[in-house]
Parts: C-alpha cells; sequence; structure tokens
C-alpha cells in the first residue's frame, strides 16, 4: 500500500500538535483514484494527559469518516473545525477528490455543505456492516481493503464533469496570483456562470471559495513554518488587492490576524514535543 503525502494540509497550529495525535495517509488503489484523494487514519493516546482540541482547515471535498460512533460523511466545511481528543481512540477516513462524490450521491453536493449525515442514509444498512468491519480491523492495511472493496462493489459510471472540476481545482491550487472566478474561467476555457453552476452541484461551494480557501491554507502554512517575513507581499502573492482584505478574509477563518497566528506558532515551535509527530 503507497503512503500519501504527510504534509499538515490544514492543520492549524502544527506544533503544538506534535504528541498529541499520529496522523497516516495511504494513496488509493489505481482503479479507484479517480474518486478517492487518500485514505487516512489518526490514532490518540492522551490517557493521563489533557484533552486536545485540534482545528483543521476546510477542503473543498467529501470525506467518509469511520468512528466507533459509526460512519457519517462529511461535507465540505466553509469554516475551520475542532475537535477535542481525550483518553484513547481512532478515526479511519477517506478523502474523495473535490466533485468526485456526486457520482455516488446523485444529488447536488450542496445539499452537504456544512452538513455530516450517516453513511447509511447514501448506501443503506451495509454501511454500518461497513463500520463493524473497518473498526475490527487492526491495522490500515486491513482498513483501507474493507473500505476500498465496499466502495469498488458501488463504483459509478465515469463523469466527465468530474474530470472538468478536477481541473479547474488544479489550475486554482497552482496559480496563486488568481483572485477572481473570472480569472479562472478565462483560464479554464468555462463561462463563469457554467463554472459557478458545476461547483455548487458538483463540489457544494462556489469557486470563489475555493480559491480563497487554498490562499488561505498557503498563508497559514507559510506562516506556522516562520516563511513570512512581508505581510504586505504574502497578500500580494495570493492575488490579493491590499494587505487589508487579506488580513479580514484570514481572521474570518482561521480565528486571528496573521500576525498572532506566525507569533502563536513560533512560540509553540520552540516547546518540546510531548511525543510522536502528528504526521507519521
Amino acid at each position: 500500500m503507497q503512503r500519501a503525502s504527510t504534509r499538515p494540509g490544514g492543520v492549524l497550529h502544527p506544533h503544538a500538535a506534535r504528541g498529541q495525535f499520529a496522523l497516516t495517509r495511504h494513496l488509493p488503489a489505481d482503479d479507484l483514484s479517480p474518486w478517492i484523494e487518500r485514505h487516512w487514519t489518526v490514532r490518540w493516546d492522551l490517557r493521563g494527559r489533557p484533552p486536545h482540541v485540534q482545528e483543521t482547515l476546510p477542503h473543498p471535498c467529501v470525506n467518509l469518516a469511520i468512528t466507533d460512533r459509526g460512519a457519517a460523511l462529511h461535507g465540505c466545511e466553509t469554516r475551520r473545525t475542532g475537535v477535542q481528543l481525550g483518553g484513547e481512540g481512532r478515526v479511519f477516513g477517506t478523502k474523495f477528490r473535490p466533485g468526485a462524490f456526486f457520482p455516488f450521491l446523485r444529488r447536488p453536493l450542496s445539499q452537504l455543505t456544512d452538513r455530516s449525515v450517516p453513511l447509511r442514509e447514501v448506501f443503506g444498512p451495509a454501511a454500518d456492516e461497513l463500520a463493524a468491519a473497518v473498526l475490527a480491523c487492526d491495522d490500515d492495511t486491513a482498513q483501507v481493503a474493507r473500505v476500498e472493496a465496499f466502495l469498488r462493489a458501488r463504483s459509478p459510471a465515469p463523469d466527465p464533469s468530474v474530470d472538468r472540476v478536477l481541473e479547474v481545482v488544479r489550475l486554482a491550487l497552482e496559480h496563486p496570483a488568481i483572485a477572481r472566478v473570472e480569472q479562472l474561467a478565462e483560464l479554464a476555457q468555462i463561462p463563469a456562470r457554467t463554472l459557478q453552476r458545476l461547483f455548487r452541484r458538483y463540489v457544494g461551494v462556489g469557486p470563489k471559495w475555493v480559491i480563497r480557501c487554498f490562499r488561505l491554507h498557503e498563508a497559514a502554512e507559510r506562516l506556522a513554518a516562520g516563511r513570512v517575513l512581508d505581510g504586505a507581499r504574502l497578500a500580494a502573492e495570493l492575488g490579493y488587492f491590499d494587505q487589508a482584505h487579506f488580513i479580514h478574509d484570514f481572521k474570518a477563518l482561521i480565528g486571528s490576524a496573521p500576525s498572532e497566528y506566525a507569533a502563536r506558532c513560533a512560540a509553540q515551535a520552540a516547546m518540546p514535543s510531548p511525543g510522536h509527530e502528528p504526521c507519521a
């Protein structure tokens, strides 16, 4: 089984997360890669230690998550989320590519935006059997095999619109100077209104939100790593008209100003780690 990238990928305050949990990512089988970006597992053992609240930034995709409470689908979140980890526990997840869950759901993904629903609502009682089987497995390889067999048996027909969405998302990610939907539409050679409708149906959010999300992911990652010396320059590199608009968007999603976030991350980086790294 191939291992995927171990970059934090939206984990806020990554230095404070050291030693609190272990995050492992795995690439999907080739035949499922058109729909699945990666599988992931989170394990923690905080017995005898204070609980840890971990915040993460949103991604424009659907996640399937299996815990001891069952299996659920999590639509695209438009805000940062926080989860309290305490005692001992684990989660197995599958992250679908942007737009790639639509062929399974066959309904606009906007119906799942900022929502979580039991997996059985989409796949029926077999979802509960899947959750039990995954939780009975002791290692990642067996868990991945169980979930992939379940999804493979329900693989949808190819959908050209998924490929279009993925290409537009790639363009938004790889061209940080793009700040407006019109710019992205021109680069993708898709009318802006068509692009809006496509994203609402297949992703659950509009392309403007995706552009902003990627820019703020990049900003948070650079600030946490201490790679920002000039805030105005960072704002310009991320396509913002001025620094004030960048600060406004950053505070709205991350919860603090860029300078405050950078200072807090620097202080956390200087503290010793209590255990294993968050990204295995």
